[in-house]
């Protein structure tokens, strides 16, 4: 699924009930991950996921706001 939220959803999704907010995940390499990232997101470059998501997102029922660099 790819669904794209506005920053004002996500804004609003991060201030609301704690069970509810989602998973932040940035997909950049690493090195972009150490330089700046939104509060709280988990790094999971787009070349590790295979490696990572199950480690990293224990809960596939959790919601999950995945982001990088582009547009969309």
């Amino acid at each position: 699924m790819s669904d794209a939220i506005t920053l004002e959803d996500l804004r609003a999704a991060l201030e609301g009930p704690e069970e509810a907010r989602p998973v932040l995940v940035e997909t950049l390499p690493t090195q972009y991950y150490r330089h700046t990232h939104l509060p709280g997101a988990l790094s999971l470059p787009h070349d590790q996921v295979r490696e990572l998501a199950d480690e990293l997102l224990p809960d596939r029922e959790a919601p999950v706001v995945v982001y990088c660099a582009g547009p969309t």
